[in-house]
């Protein structure tokens, strides 16, 4: 069976976590398609936003509580450091990959988002979470600390003091805490419907300006001044009097629909 389901339609990509008897809960197996449906997405210019979900009555509980007790499931002390996917190990990498991926990724959040769900669906630009849904850093129950990239996610968005009480507890929040907190973006009573109309807003504006947005939006809060001042002038030139921006000014004129062509960084 597949643990994770993708498919592409008007340039929207749907990606469904799909083990949904066990709560979708993540195992080695879920952890390597994860990786593979995010790097096949991020790889393929006809695909202009993704929206991220998962099957059944929850998004994810987070770990299968069977790996605890199998120690092949864990990596040795000391080996975890390993770099196996860019900057990020294979845990951080299930996260990472929606925020590396180059088009905007929605997240429909519904049921239950713990620990590596919650840190999974973080990797998302933009969330909807039904409000009655149960979130939590869960890795204290555990006895470990949240390191599936999502230090490096809440960070941009949640409070520090917000981020150690939860970790430091481990206790439970709603869907509308979550975005009180930052977490999320939106509180929906259909998460899904509203993701996939966000995601059909999003294809219909040019690919070209839509990457270099969010390339520009992820690396501004790492750079200075000077260099947030530069990388702004370095990409719009790279998108003026291009097929897509020219397309886009005469669809506009012309009160018609744009025809743009597919686009991924060179």
């Amino acid at each position: 069976m597949n643990r994770v389901l993708s498919t592409i339609e008007n340039h929207i990509a749907t990606v469904t976590l799909n083990r949904p008897e066990k709560m979708n809960a993540l195992d080695d197996e879920m952890f390597k398609q994860i990786i593979t449906v995010g790097k096949e997405i991020s790889e393929n210019p006809s695909i202009r936003c993704v929206v991220l979900t998962g099957a059944g009555t929850v998004f994810s509980a987070g770990l299968d509580t069977k790996m605890f007790g199998d120690p092949d499931a864990f990596p040795q002390p000391g080996t975890i450091e390993a770099r196996t996917h860019g900057i990020a190990n294979r845990w951080q990498e299930v996260s990472w990959v929606w925020r590396r991926c180059p088009v905007p990724v929605i997240a429909a959040i519904h049921g239950i988002a713990f620990g590596g769900g919650l840190q999974i669906l973080s990797g998302a630009d933009i969330k909807f979470v039904h409000p009655k849904t149960r979130l939590s850093i869960l890795e204290m129950k555990w006895g470990i600390i949240p390191d599936m990239a999502g230090t490096q996610l809440w960070r941009h968005n949640v409070r520090e003091d917000v981020l150690k009480e939860l970790t430091f507890t481990n206790r439970e929040f709603s869907g509308e805490e979550a975005v009180h907190f930052g977490f999320a973006t939106h509180v929906s009573v259909n998460p899904m419907e509203d993701a996939q109309a966000l995601a059909k807003t999003i294809s219909s504006k040019s690919p070209t300006a839509i990457v270099k947005a969010k390339r520009l939006f992820n690396n501004a809060p790492y750079l200075n001044e000077e260099e947030g001042l530069m990388l702004e002038s370095k990409l719009q030139g790279q998108i003026l009097l291009q097929h897509n921006q020219v397309e886009t000014v005469m669809a506009q004129m012309m009160k018609r629909t744009p025809e743009y062509k597919d686009f991924r960084e060179s």
